[in-house]
């Protein structure tokens, strides 16, 4: 007597209903907290990509922590990998306008900023030196980045110097840092403003897109191992 195991096929073997389940609740809530915000604010919806954009960098990043699984490692890889990881994540929040110098003649202090769903609400935290304004979808999209470049690192190490110098030489690790210098042009001292007005924030979404494939199946890397 044999029996047959259900095997995933067609869609399946890439999501599965209770994904597609989830990824309907979160679009729904989601959709709920845009209507909710137009309705009981007096912003206007004049950009529409521009709250596209932010819930692009929120969903795809909740996937990244949803679905990719960093590979093993022994203690110290791990650690020097974490190291890097931290290390990269401070450069995208200087870069990205996340955290740098407070503006001149501002108040030191901690306020919201009710920016459209994914961008905000947006805590604003000035002390006075320096100031950080803390999106959902940039403190989410570059903790996503930085969490690839963990098990970027941990998968290099298994493979050597050649495998680490392969992942260094890749444009998926440095692009984000280029793009988020690009955005902080744009944004500088002024973030919050330029956040409304939804300045550059088309290709930088298309730069966060393309660099979290990059970083997730690392095209050309295996040829370093």
């Amino acid at each position: 007597m044999s029996t047959n195991t259900a095997s995933p096929t067609g869609i399946d073997r890439f999501v599965t209903r209770r994904d597609l389940l989830v990824a309907a609740l979160v679009v729904n809530i989601e959709l709920a907290a845009v209507i909710a915000y137009f309705a009981l604010t007096t912003a206007s919806l004049t950009s529409p990509l521009f709250t596209l954009y932010g819930l692009i960098w929120v969903n795809l990043a909740l996937v990244v922590f949803a679905r990719y699984r960093p590979p093993a490692g022994d203690a110290g890889t791990r650690r020097r990998a974490l190291a890097v990881a931290v290390g990269y994540v401070l450069l995208l929040a200087v870069f990205g306008g996340v955290v740098g110098v407070a503006p001149p003649r501002t108040t030191p202090g901690v306020e919201v900023a009710l920016l459209p769903p994914g961008w905000g609400p947006a805590l604003v935290v000035n002390v006075g030196v320096a100031a950080a304004v803390l999106m959902p979808a940039k403190v989410l999209g570059y903790a996503a980045l930085a969490y690839l470049l963990y098990g970027a690192v941990v998968d290099a190490a298994s493979a050597g110097v050649a495998g680490v110098l392969g992942l260094f030489s890749c444009v998926s690790c440095s692009l984000p840092i280029l793009a988020g210098a690009a955005t902080a042009v744009v944004g500088g001292g002024g973030f919050v403003v330029a956040a409304v007005g939804g300045l550059g924030y088309g290709p930088s979404t298309l730069v966060f897109v393309v660099t979290v494939a990059l970083l997730w199946w690392r095209p050309g890397f295996d040829l370093f191992r």
